[in-house]
């Protein structure tokens, strides 16, 4: 299975919507990056992807995005997929 980056906060619910998204199609493991903890991390964030919120998803090598276009993707089928890839 991929590696499973997310940058969150703890309080956002859109994070936690895509942590459960994620747990339901068989990540066990994800390396979260709390923003709201780091500072700094957010501004690494905001480089990398050119977005302010959260949550921001990696899944591999791949932006996925928000956690609406983590929606979109497994209604489109395509997460397990990208999560399964090698």
């Amino acid at each position: 299975m991929q590696v499973v980056k997310i940058y969150t906060t703890g309080t956002c619910p859109y994070c936690i919507r895509a942590k459960q998204i994620l747990q339901a199609n068989g990540v066990e493991q994800m390396d979260e990056i709390r923003v709201d903890e780091v500072p700094e991390q957010r501004v690494k964030m905001m480089k990398i992807t050119g977005r302010r919120t959260v949550p921001q998803i990696f899944i591999g090598a791949t932006h996925v995005g928000g956690c609406d276009d983590l929606v979109a993707l497994e209604s489109q089928g395509g997460l397990k997929s990208l999560l399964n890839s090698a």
